[in-house]
């Protein structure tokens, strides 16, 4: 029997940075490695974690961070996958980008239409999609002026986020349950933030695989 195949499909979140010292984790350190562990040989896990990386908007200053775009190379790059983890959103909370927390949702919300209307599945069908809610950033020490107004924004993510994975029937998570944001730099997860998320979203794989 083939191992499930997972893709992590992220930001640096997902790639594992390090708010300690602004680099990356170690593999044993990063929640995607940790849940490759955890769930043993009958899994594969596929990291697709990139810093900077929106759900679906260009970034003027940064690249080609759009996670639509990215998204759909990827399905095709990797299938075929049993379950795409989709984990963005923070990055959409820059002040440039000046959106409102519903248009940050339904971006998400896109990204699951994008996995479901693709043949990326075992036998050509579509995949499992799981959206996760990234938990509310902040106090932020570092990039508060990138970030103005984000925090207020980040609070509301977790209902609108569930109500697109109710509409789009998908698996839902709320990283919030789970993880908090490193005071360090008020964006990303110390190590112990990476452990308990890999070991809640191993929970929810296996019963939903």
């Amino acid at each position: 029997m083939h191992p499930r195949r997972i893709l992590c499909f992220g930001d640096s979140l997902t790639w594992g940075w390090d708010p300690e010292n602004q680099d990356r984790f170690p593999p044993e350190k990063r929640w995607t490695r940790i849940l490759a562990r955890l769930l043993g040989e009958g899994y594969e896990i596929i990291e697709e974690g990139l810093n900077g990386r929106t759900t679906g908007f260009d970034d003027p200053i940064e690249g080609d961070k759009n996670g639509r775009r990215h998204l759909v190379m990827l399905l095709e790059t990797h299938r075929p996958l049993d379950l795409v983890v989709i984990l963005l959103g923070t990055n959409d909370l820059k002040q440039r980008f000046n959106l409102h927390p519903a248009d940050i949702a339904q971006s998400a919300g896109e990204l699951v239409k994008i996995a479901q209307r693709s043949s990326a599945g075992p036998g050509g069908r579509a995949p499992m999609v799981l959206l996760v809610a990234p938990p509310p950033i902040g106090p932020l020490p570092q990039e508060a002026e990138i970030f103005a107004g984000g925090e207020e924004k980040s609070r509301k993510l977790r209902h609108l986020y569930r109500l697109q994975a109710e509409r789009l029937r998908c698996l839902f998570f709320d990283a919030q349950e789970v993880v908090r944001t490193s005071p360090r730099d008020g964006i990303h997860w110390d190590a112990e933030g990476n452990r308990t998320f890999a070991e809640a979203l191993a929970g929810i794989i296996r019963q939903a695989l």
